[in-house]
């Protein structure tokens, strides 16, 4: 039953995903093969509405998969702006890092995501954290050739 719920939140199948949810309330943190919830799976899919869903029916903000990477970290390495936003307001912890040190920040840094990283900021993201290799956002923004998201991290904003 779990793979085919897992498949369905992939596919943005709403209406399924809410009946199965209403049928096995234990589905919504339950998690798949790679350790992923139903809410880091919905975020990186960009599967907006099922995100919603599971955000109102109680869906664990800050559950971490396998690697410790937050659903707030995938949407900042996929570049799901709207996602994000959501994930923000619902107050996902932004300065999170997962087991290799990456925050939000730096995901949103290296892979030039530079509204995200300006939402980031805006939002008290810690520009000081470095990953297990001792690298800040801007670090990694530096050797990426990223200048907008190195003008970014730079300024005061």
């Amino acid at each position: 039953m779990n793979e085919f719920f897992f498949n369905e939140i992939r596919n943005g199948n709403v209406a399924e995903v809410t009946a199965m949810l209403k049928q096995n309330p234990v589905l919504l943190n339950s998690k798949d093969q790679r350790g992923s919830t139903p809410l880091l799976l919905a975020t990186y899919y960009d599967q907006i509405e099922i995100t919603k869903l599971l955000l109102e029916s109680g869906a664990r903000l800050d559950a971490k998969d396998a690697t410790g990477n937050t659903a707030l970290m995938g949407v900042c390495f996929k570049g799901f702006d709207d996602i994000a936003k959501l994930l923000i307001e619902k107050g996902a912890n932004i300065n999170e890092q997962n087991t290799m040190g990456a925050s939000s920040l730096i995901y949103a840094a290296t892979f030039n995501r530079l509204e995200i990283a300006k939402l980031l900021i805006a939002n008290g993201a810690d520009r000081s954290l470095k990953d297990v290799r001792g690298k800040t956002a801007l670090d990694h923004a530096k050797m990426q050739g990223m200048p907008s998201v190195i003008d970014l991290l730079e300024s005061n904003k």
